[in-house]
């Protein structure tokens, strides 16, 4: 969209606690979430409700707590981590005399940061639209006049037009090209099938080390950072496990809790990567204290996707920080349901490339209980 202001942009964090079990780990990770898209963190707001208000949200006491850090710390922009509606955030902006973004706008604008392809570029854009298309809180030209900043940046911006049917025509090409690039891709797929390549893709919670673990396997250059959603675009490469067997494994797009919809129905074209493989590899940091409910949310994602028959090998990465050895765990009938590496060391890579072939190939009954004496179960 923008470049960003010399100085940045300073941001006071608005996290209030509806009675959720996991708010604290809610409020690190927007935390995490909002120094990811290089914004600093000035101050936090904390506050409990029973439900959101109406008209603010945070209710007007609150508000008045808010508009007072913000003028204390100088601070540009105010971020919830929550979800508001056109009406709240309009109100909100009135009343704070600065910028309030929520946590879809958030996730959009650490998106288009990262978007790198063309097709990413495509994706991003689509998402934001169709995001300001239902709410249109700040007219076009209102952001076109601005220089920047978290909430104002995104590729194709300067496309965007005062009038709704122009915005209508961009949204309608861009989902005509993205259409273009699910044609290839299927074309693509098509390829592969008719050689025998099954194809696996990898897929997890934001920083669980996916990319991590896709270079390690693949000996590619796939980006990867301690950061969340260093990944957008989808990377594959073929993978040899043996010498009679060979498969693509693909490297796509972090999940997080409450994924914008649009940002899914966006990215639905990288997505069937992950819709048509043979089987998931579901990477998860074991070091995570919220590792479980990370779990929950990208079987959500997949859910929503269409992928939640898709077959599954969890892979428990990050073991090093726990100080757990390499493993492969079986299910009752001795087939691998999970894998103990960790990507950074390249413990366990040989484990998971066995597993992976067990599943896809089928796996002997003698060779199974070998291998349940030699490493055990968790």
């Amino acid at each position: 969209m923008f470049d960003r202001p010399d100085l940045g942009d300073i941001a006071v964090l608005v996290c209030l606690d509806f009675g959720a079990p996991d708010y604290d780990e809610g409020v690190q990770e927007c935390v995490d979430l909002v120094r990811s898209a290089g914004v600093t963190v000035a101050g936090t707001i904390h506050g409990k409700r029973q439900r959101p208000d109406a008209a603010l949200f945070a209710g007007k006491g609150k508000v008045e707590e808010i508009a007072a850090l913000v003028n204390a710390v100088a601070a540009n922009v105010v971020i919830f981590n929550h979800a508001l509606g056109p009406g709240q955030e309009r109100n909100l902006e009135r009343v704070l005399q600065c910028r309030v973004v929520d946590r879809v706008t958030l996730i959009l604008d650490i998106f288009a940061q990262r978007a790198r392809s063309h097709e990413g570029k495509l994706q991003v854009e689509l998402a934001q639209l169709s995001h300001l298309s239902t709410r249109l809180v700040r007219g076009w030209t209102h952001l076109e006049r601005q220089k920047g900043g978290i909430g104002l940046r995104g590729p194709g911006e300067t496309q965007l037009e005062t009038d709704r049917r122009l915005l209508g025509l961009r949204v309608k090409m861009l989902k005509d090209r993205l259409a273009a690039v699910a044609r290839q891709r299927k074309t693509q797929r098509r390829s592969r099938e008719r050689s025998g390549l099954q194809s696996v893709s990898i897929v997890g919670y934001t920083n669980a080390g996916k990319s991590t673990l896709f270079n390690a396997m693949t000996k590619a250059q796939a980006y990867a950072a301690d950061q969340l959603f260093a990944t957008l675009d989808t990377t594959s490469r073929k993978l040899y496990l043996s010498p009679e067997l060979s498969i693509v494994l693909s490297d796509t797009v972090g999940f997080i809790r409450d994924l914008p919809h649009s940002l899914v129905a966006a990215f639905r074209a990288t997505l069937e990567e992950t819709i048509q493989a043979d089987m998931l590899l579901h990477v998860v940091d074991s070091a995570s204290p919220d590792k479980d409910r990370q779990i929950e949310e990208v079987d959500k994602v997949l859910a929503e996707i269409g992928a939640s028959s898709t077959p599954q090998l969890l892979v428990w990465n990050k073991t090093d920080l726990r100080g757990l050895p390499p493993q492969i765990e079986r299910g009752e009938h001795g087939e691998p349901v999970a894998v103990r590496v960790s990507a950074l060391t390249g413990e366990g890579l040989e484990l998971l490339r066995q597993a992976i072939a067990e599943r896809l190939h089928g796996f002997n009954n003698d060779h199974n209980i070998e291998d349940r004496d030699r490493y055990g179960t968790e």
